[in-house]
């Protein structure tokens, strides 16, 4: 048994969501867990909690109102129909932007703790050598922070791959346009086609174990370093 067409089309447009996901994360989410490292605002627990809603909220639920909010009706909806867009229901833009909001914890969490580890001992040593916040910023945290983002990346590239549904929810499953390798094995399964289901499935369970592996060596190494 081999990959269809549609399995690879999946197989490839799956890669490219995961990979734009998680190099836009990569810069939406630093500033964002910067700030919540290092703040003492009262709006701290507020925006992390917010943040971190889509691991406690079903996939779904998410996805419902991205649904909606994302609608003829919805106001990012109306947005995107005023600028001439059309709406991102059903598109791949739309998957790209649910895809965002599922995965930013993933991306959030890793860097905030990263630069949480830093402390505030480098900053003011780099402060003390007259170095502007922004020079010590990109001098002296982000260098510190490098296994952090490493973490980041491969977990939010393997958090999208694995997306089931907010994918189905806002972007249905289009061959070509937003059938992803999780909403073609759930049609395999519907068309009672299990050798092909098998073949996917199976692939994103040998994805799935490199990723645990490829993080456990990650953070062991890390962990020599410091010691």
């Amino acid at each position: 048994m081999t990959f269809g067409t549609d399995d690879l089309n999946a197989v490839w447009l799956t890669l490219k969501l995961a990979s734009l996901t998680a190099l836009l994360l990569l810069l939406l989410a630093t500033p964002l867990a910067w700030w919540l490292a290092r703040t003492a605002s009262r709006w701290r627990a507020p925006v992390g909690a917010v943040v971190a809603l889509p691991l406690v909220l079903p996939p779904t639920v998410l996805g419902f109102y991205l649904l909606v909010a994302l609608g003829p009706h919805g106001p990012i909806g109306q947005l995107t129909h005023s600028l001439g867009l059309g709406t991102l229901t059903f598109t791949f833009g739309g998957l790209l932007l649910g895809s965002l909001l599922y995965s930013l914890p993933f991306a959030v969490q890793p860097l905030q703790h990263a630069f949480e580890a830093i402390g505030t001992r480098p900053m003011e040593v780099a402060a003390t050598l007259r170095a502007r916040p922004i020079d010590a910023f990109f001098t002296v945290a982000l260098p510190l922070a490098r296994p952090g983002f490493f973490t980041a990346a491969i977990l939010t590239f393997a958090h999208t791959v694995g997306e089931f549904g907010v994918v189905l929810m806002i972007g249905g499953n289009i061959p070509g346009v937003t059938q992803v390798v999780s909403t073609q094995i759930y049609g395999h399964v519907e068309a009672m086609e299990y050798a092909q289901a098998h073949w996917l499935a199976g692939g994103m369970m040998v994805f799935s174990f490199l990723v645990l592996l490829g993080l456990a060596l990650l953070n062991r190494r890390q962990a020599r370093v410091l010691s």
